[in-house]
Parts: C-alpha cells; sequence; structure tokens
C-alpha cells in the first residue's frame, strides 16, 4: 500500500515538485512549492476524516494533494492533465492499486478550474484546499511598485481561514483584506471561478460553500 509518509519522502517526488514551483517562479507565478501542497493536502485529509470518510480514502486526497501541481513542470496550460499523467506513471511503477489509481489521478486530473469538476469525493476535497489558499505568503515579488493582480490581491489577504462548520453542513472561507493594497473587486475577477468550483466541490460533499470577506458574506 503507498502511503502519505512513503510519498512525502520519495525523493523522485520531491525533484518533481520543487522543479514545478522554479518553473512557476521563471513565469512570475505565485509559490506553488512544498508550503502549498503540504497545506493542500492537510486539508483535503482533514476535512474528509472530519466529514466520517474512510481514513484510507481521506490519505489518498493527502496524497493526489501533495503531487496535485507537479504539471507545472511541463507547462503552467494544462497543467492538471500533465500532473496526472505524470501521477499516473510514478504511482503505477511504485505498484499504486489500480483503484486507488484511479482515484487520484481523476483527482488530479480535475483541479485547475478551466477544466475541473469534483468527479469523486476526492476531488472535491483537492479542489477546495487548492482554491482556498489565497494568502500573503505565496507572494514571492517584493516590489509591490511592480505587482500584477495576483500579486496585488494575495498580499492583500492579511488573514485566511477555510473550516468546516460546527453541524458539518457547510465549509467557510473567511479572507481578512487590506483595501487600501486591493479592492474587493479585484478579487473577483481573478477567484470568482474559482470560488464557483469550490461551491460545487462542496456540494459533492453535500455541503455549502460560503465566502465572508472581512466579516462580510458575499457567496
Amino acid at each position: 500500500m503507498i502511503t502519505k509518509d512513503f510519498i512525502r519522502q520519495n525523493e523522485a517526488i520531491r525533484t518533481y515538485i520543487r522543479k514545478a514551483d522554479q518553473s512557476m517562479a521563471a513565469l512570475g507565478y505565485t509559490e506553488h512549492s512544498f508550503a502549498h501542497v503540504t497545506k493542500v493536502a492537510q486539508f483535503a485529509e482533514d476535512l474528509l476524516l472530519e466529514l466520517g470518510y474512510p481514513q484510507r480514502t481521506a490519505e489518498l486526497a493527502w496524497i493526489a494533494g501533495y503531487i496535485h501541481d507537479i504539471g507545472n513542470i511541463v507547462n503552467r496550460i494544462d497543467h492538471a492533465q500533465s500532473g496526472a499523467i505524470m501521477a499516473f506513471r510514478i504511482l503505477d511503477k511504485l505498484g499504486c492499486d489500480p483503484e486507488e489509481l484511479s482515484t487520484i489521478i481523476s483527482a488530479i486530473g480535475n483541479h485547475d478550474e478551466g477544466t475541473a469538476f469534483p468527479v469523486n469525493e476526492v476531488a472535491a476535497a483537492l479542489i477546495l484546499g487548492d482554491k482556498t489558499d489565497v494568502r500573503r505568503s505565496r507572494v514571492r515579488n517584493q516590489d509591490p511598485s511592480t505587482f500584477d493582480i495576483h500579486d496585488r490581491v494575495n498580499y492583500a489577504v492579511e488573514s485566511s481561514q477555510v473550516s468546516l462548520s460546527p453541524d458539518k453542513k457547510s465549509v467557510m472561507l473567511e479572507l481578512g483584506i487590506d483595501t487600501s493594497i486591493s479592492p474587493v473587486m479585484d478579487y473577483f475577477e481573478i477567484f470568482l471561478q474559482r470560488m464557483v468550483l469550490c461551491r460545487k466541490a462542496a456540494e459533492k460533499l453535500n455541503l455549502q460553500f460560503h465566502l465572508l470577506i472581512n466579516g462580510q458574506a458575499v457567496l
């Protein structure tokens, strides 16, 4: 059985994550390295566990979350599909069970908002973990005068928290945004499609998705 500890310690996988992030850095994108993929993986696993899914299903969500962005090493365009193919080759070679492998690559191949759909519970958890990771520390550019809209919006986020409601009926993303850096409208300009995808992912898990910005419900 392929475990998350095995995946975490695999040097080839770590190399692909690191090199994929280097490609993203060269293109001027925000951080997509170990901080991001670990955060996504842990959220996806924790969410499914809190919702009562089997521990193994939650572990598959962790694995999918940890390797979901390796396709960026090929190209940012269609990186979800490239990543799914890479993940298939890696995990198949490691002897991953075909049933579990199918779940993992389906989730990876369906996480980018341009082509994504929550085809299974693992995919839904991955989407929610990935698309809610908005934070200042992901911005690489240290010169505000040269920020593009993605840098500006991420840098404006002073606080970010995503959580499951106590009654386990909804998942909520709460953001604190410094509107002197970026107006709330800029957030929607680049993230609306992602938030709509989060709503679909939540529905797959029989949840509602809510977005609060500076204490105000906006979705």
